[in-house]
């Protein structure tokens, strides 16, 4: 299997301990989304939508442990019951605002990715199909989300 970056994320992220570790903890952080010229048609009516899914690699993230804590817990879960970016495949995805389409280069809002994190697709979040009311949100449920949480190696 292949994977081949069709763009480029640019946040005002340089660090791994600067970065949110989820875009709940960076609603007006904002960033770019360079999608590579020959890409960019495929955002046609892409500024239709308020927001989007954008999948990119964790590029940057460390070393692979299968259980271990997390950002938002001392006890140790395994790393598919969490969101912790180091993973066998080191897939990332976020829900991003979507303020601006110029040309190959989307403005967004909510961005929580290292500056420079290479981007492996692009979704439009579409509530009537995305949106699932009666989902659990696991061992996550009971933890505080009041502040932001630190990043673990």
């Amino acid at each position: 299997m292949e994977l081949s970056p069709i763009g480029k994320i640019h946040s005002p992220f340089k660090t791994k301990q600067d970065c949110p570790i989820q875009p709940v903890y960076a609603q007006e952080k904002r960033g770019k989304i360079e999608v590579f010229k020959e890409y960019a048609d495929g955002l046609k009516d892409i500024e239709l939508f308020t927001h989007i899914y954008i999948l990119y690699l964790f590029d940057r993230a460390g070393d692979v442990e299968l259980v271990r804590p997390t950002f938002l817990d001392d006890t140790p879960h395994g790393i598919y019951a969490s969101r912790h970016p180091c993973r066998p495949n080191g897939i990332g995805l976020s829900i991003v605002r979507l303020d601006k389409v110029d040309e190959n280069v989307l403005d967004i809002r909510g961005v929580d990715v290292l500056d420079g994190t290479p981007l492996l697709d692009i979704k439009p979040y579409v509530p009537k199909f995305d949106t699932i009311e009666s989902a659990s949100s696991g061992w996550i449920e009971d933890k505080s989300w009041r502040s932001k949480p630190s990043y673990r190696e």
